[in-house]
C-alpha cells in the first residue's frame, strides 16, 4: 500500500486534440469536425491501392460506420453504403503547423519548462504554480484552454486532470471523453472509485495485450485485484516493470515535468512500409541503400559515427511465409561512410532472407561514437578514404541547402525505389501544401 500524504501532489492538465488529423482536414474543408464524416487514407483515395491505412477518423466516422485507425482501405463499406464518407488524403505539414499553435497557446498558461509534448495531439502541462492566474477552479481553467483553442483554431479538446501524470492521463483517457465537458478530474482519495473500477486492463496506459494476457495468467484480471495483489509476485514476474504495474494501480507516478529525462544511449533510424510486396532481391536492396544513406546522413550531421547496425526486414503476411521477418544487427567497426554501412548491410539482407515477399524494412544504427577521427582500412588507399568520407558530408551540405532530391543516385530511378517519392513525406505521411 502507498501512503499518499507522501506522494506529489500537483496539478496536471493533460490536454488532447479530439481526432486530431481528422479535425484538421474538416477544418480544412470548411466543415464540423464533429457533424462530418470523414477519414484520412495512407496515400490519395481514388488510388487502386487497396491496402492503404485509414490514419484518423472523425467522431462520426467512427461512430457511424464503425471505423478505426487499424482498419485498411479494402474493409472499408461498399461505396453505395457510404456516400456521405469523405475520404482525403493526409497533410502532415498542416497538423504539424496545428499542433505548434496549440503549444503557443499553452505557453500562455505554463513555463516552457512544464510543458511535456507527448505526441503531436497529446500535452502534459503542470499547472501548480500558475493555474491560480487564470480562475479560482481548475475545472475552469480547463474550461478557458479549450474554448481558447476552440474559438481560436477550431479544435475541440479533452482535458484530464489529476494531480500527478499519471491520475491526469488516466481522467482524459477513461473519464473525460466520455463527459459533455469533455474534463474529468482525479484525485488520489478517488482511486477506489477510478482506476480500481477498471474492468479492462488493456484501456489503462502503460498496459499492453501482452502485458494484460500475463497478468491474466496470475490470476489478475482488472484493477482491483492488481492493486490488491502480492507485488513480490508482480516482480518477480515482470521486475522492475511490475513494481510500475502496482504503482499503477494505485495511482502513483512520482514524475516531474519539468525534470525532463536525458537518454544515456541513443540510436538513429528509420523504416518504411512498402506500398507494395517486394520480390525481387535488386529492388530490395535499392531500399535498404536508400535507408542506410539517409540514416547515415543524420548521423553525420551529429558528428557520430556507429559501430553497430541493425536491420529489420517484415515480411508480406498476405503471402504463405513461413517466418514473419529478419532480426539481425552486426557489430562493425566504426563508421559513418555510405559504401561500408550499405555493404554491411546488404551482406546482413542476403545471409537470411530466403526470397520472402518484403513489405517493411527498418536500418537503425546505435553504439555511437564521436566522429573525431578516421579508422583506415590498410588494404586501402589513405587518400582515396578520407576523399570518400568529404565527399558524403559535401552531399549531405548540398541536399540541405537545395533539398533531398537535389542529387540522387541513378538508382533511385529504378523501379521499386522510393528515395524520391518519399522527399516531400513527413512521418512517412503526404506533407502537403497546407491551404490547398
Amino acid at each position: 500500500m502507498y501512503d499518499y500524504r507522501y506522494e506529489p501532489h500537483r496539478l496536471i492538465f493533460m490536454i488532447d486534440n479530439k481526432s486530431f488529423y481528422a479535425s484538421c482536414e474538416c477544418l480544412r474543408l470548411g466543415l464540423n469536425p464533429m457533424t462530418t464524416a470523414l477519414a484520412a487514407l495512407s496515400h490519395q483515395p481514388d488510388s487502386d491501392e487497396q491496402s492503404s491505412l485509414i490514419m484518423a477518423a472523425s467522431p462520426l466516422a467512427k461512430k457511424k460506420y464503425g471505423l478505426t485507425n487499424v482498419m485498411r482501405a479494402r474493409d472499408l463499406p461498399p461505396k453505395s453504403q457510404r456516400e456521405d464518407l469523405l475520404l482525403v488524403e493526409p497533410h502532415m505539414n498542416l497538423y504539424i503547423e496545428k499542433s505548434m499553435e496549440v503549444l503557443d497557446i499553452f505557453r500562455k498558461y505554463a513555463a516552457e519548462e512544464d510543458i511535456h509534448t507527448y505526441s503531436i495531439d497529446e500535452s502534459m502541462i503542470d499547472m501548480t504554480e500558475s493555474w491560480h492566474l487564470f480562475g479560482t477552479d481548475p475545472y475552469l481553467v480547463g474550461r478557458k484552454i479549450q474554448k481558447e483553442i476552440k474559438e481560436k483554431l477550431g479544435l475541440y479538446t479533452t482535458c484530464g486532470i489529476g494531480e500527478n501524470p499519471l491520475l491526469a492521463k488516466l481522467a482524459m483517457d477513461i473519464d473525460a471523453k466520455k463527459r459533455w465537458s469533455m474534463i474529468a478530474f482525479w484525485h488520489y482519495i478517488d482511486v477506489p472509485d477510478t482506476i480500481w473500477q477498471i474492468k479492462n486492463l488493456e484501456d489503462v496506459w502503460g498496459i499492453n495485450k501482452s502485458t494484460a494476457q500475463r497478468l491474466k495468467k496470475l490470476g489478475i484480471n482488472d484493477m482491483n485485484e492488481l492493486a490488491h495483489c502480492n507485488p513480490e509476485k508482480l516482480k518477480s514476474e515482470f521486475g522492475i516493470i511490475g513494481e510500475q504495474l502496482f504503482a499503477i494501480s494505485w495511482g502513483v507516478d512520482r514524475s516531474i515535468i519539468r525534470y525532463k529525462y536525458k537518454p544515456k544511449r541513443k540510436s538513429f533510424g528509420n523504416s518504411q512500409i512498402l506500398m507494395r510486396d517486394y520480390l525481387g532481391q535488386r529492388e530490395i536492396e535499392i531500399v535498404i541503400r536508400e535507408i542506410a544513406e539517409q540514416v547515415a546522413a543524420r548521423i553525420r550531421k551529429h558528428k557520430l559515427l556507429t559501430s553497430c547496425i541493425s536491420l529489420h526486414i517484415g515480411f508480406s503476411k498476405l503471402k504463405n511465409n513461413k517466418r514473419n521477418g529478419i532480426n539481425a544487427s552486426k557489430k562493425i567497426t566504426a563508421t559513418n561512410d555510405n559504401i561500408a554501412l550499405t555493404t554491411e548491410l546488404r551482406s546482413l539482407f542476403r545471409k537470411y532472407w530466403n526470397g520472402e515477399a518484403v513489405r517493411t524494412i527498418s536500418i537503425s544504427y546505435s553504439d555511437l561514437l564521436p566522429d573525431i577521427e578516421q579508422q583506415l582500412d590498410l588494404f586501402s588507399d589513405p587518400a582515396k578514404q578520407i576523399k570518400r568520407k568529404n565527399f558524403d558530408y559535401v552531399i549531405d551540405s548540398l541536399r540541405e541547402k537545395y533539398g533531398p532530391t537535389s542529387l540522387v543516385k541513378a538508382s533511385s530511378l529504378l523501379p521499386g525505389a522510393t528515395a524520391i517519392r518519399r522527399a516531400n513525406l513527413v512521418g512517412g505521411h503526404n506533407g502537403g501544401k497546407i491551404y490547398d
